[in-house]
């Protein structure tokens, strides 16, 4: 009887004893892929947060849902204000507000302000471009990024720029050029502009960002790491203890990669008198290229606006853009807060803003224009 037992294990144990293995490695296989299914999604969203692009996605969507419950805040005494304005601009004419029509060619150039929601801005003409049919180029990211050009280097750039095929965009960090100065057509120049304080504080923490490094030592392996203290050194304190990265000094001058204070810059040119902080040369010569040379200079607190103006002022690249934008680009920005950027006092920002006055006036003068160009175009609801 034992032997018959015996025999009966031996014959069965084995075969059932791999069928539970069989089961076990089946279970254990069907569990590791959910796992790392969830951890593949989880690492998509990390890989985009922490990229210069997701970060600015992430930026212009908080500013967007931002102004859209401000919108949402608004009473009918909005709308009695927008009918004093009308009543105060006058018969405000579309076509006399927008440079497009100036145009001889059709070729977009937006010379792009870091920072602004510009990289929204391009992921938005890419997605365009299939739709309206128009060429997207885009400059090479480049080791120091040169925003003000010599003279002969100006003419390149405008012989580049004059040699695409219409319809053709291009995309490029570099001050304002008037091509004319070389007997060339001018493109339609379009452009973003944010509040300066907000914008140097984001540009302060974007450039601290580890996956900032990560991605600028991948693209030039020789660059140094930055110094562990300057990483580790808030807005703040930057501010509170006079550092001179953070003085903004009136009239100072300071080139080279990193120091994007001056947005009125890149509407003001080359010439060294675009080149001081904070001067009112240079900020009358922004005004002045803006309104003489500019289809439409957006502000990022208010995207709506900006593209509605956009689709309007520039149909040829912009037409569909509040549907691509809400329903393709702004996708992106369906993650968490960014954890590189705390929060900054509204007093240390004050202290900021005192150095600031005329690119704060600069800043102003656009959303003035954006909006005299919004109300023109006598649409019956808000965007």
């Amino acid at each position: 009887m034992a032997f018959t037992f015996r025999a009966v294990m031996r014959q069965y144990i084995p075969k059932r004893w791999s069928e539970f293995l069989a089961l076990l490695s089946l279970s254990t296989t069907f569990f590791l892929f959910l796992q790392t299914r969830d951890l593949s999604m989880q690492l998509s969203n990390e890989r985009i947060k922490h990229t210069a692009e997701g970060e600015e996605f992430l930026e212009t969507d908080t500013i967007l849902r931002e102004e859209e419950n401000e919108e949402k805040s608004r009473t009918i005494e909005g709308d009695v204000d927008a009918y004093n304005e009308r009543e105060f601009y006058g018969k405000l004419d579309p076509m006399e507000l927008n440079n497009t029509r100036k145009a001889k060619k059709e070729i977009l150039f937006f010379n792009r302000v870091p920072k602004v929601g510009s990289q929204t801005a391009m992921e938005l003409l890419k997605s365009l471009s299939i739709k309206n049919n128009f060429h997207y180029h885009k400059d090479k990211t480049q080791k120091v990024e040169t925003i003000k050009l010599t003279y002969n280097e100006e003419k390149r750039l405008s012989n580049l720029v004059n040699t695409f095929q219409p319809s053709s965009v291009y995309v490029k960090h570099v001050c304002f050029t008037n091509f004319t100065k070389f007997n060339l057509d001018m493109p339609i120049y379009v452009n973003m502009v944010r509040d300066p304080v907000e914008r140097v504080i984001s540009w302060y923490y974007y450039v601290r960002a580890p996956w900032y490094f990560v991605e600028r030592k991948r693209a030039f392996p020789d660059l140094p790491l930055p110094n562990p203290n300057w990483l580790k050194k808030d807005f703040e304190t930057c501010v509170k203890t006079n550092d001179p990265e953070c003085r903004y000094l009136p009239g100072h001058r300071r080139d080279g990669f990193g120091d994007h204070r001056r947005q009125t810059m890149f509407f003001c040119g080359h010439a060294d008198d675009c080149t001081g902080f904070n001067t009112e040369v240079a900020m009358r010569k922004a005004k002045e290229n803006v309104e003489k040379h500019y289809a439409v200079v957006g502000v990022l607190e208010e995207l709506n606006k900006t593209l509605t103006v956009l689709e309007h002022y520039v149909p040829r690249f912009f037409k569909g853009a509040k549907d691509v934008y809400y329903n393709e680009v702004k996708i992106f920005s369906k993650i968490n807060r960014n954890i590189y950027k705390p929060t900054t006092a509204e007093a240390t920002k004050d202290i900021v803003r005192k150095n600031f006055t005329r690119e704060l006036e600069f800043f102003d003068f656009c959303k003035q224009r954006l909006h005299k160009q919004y109300l023109a175009l006598n649409l019956d609801k808000k965007p």
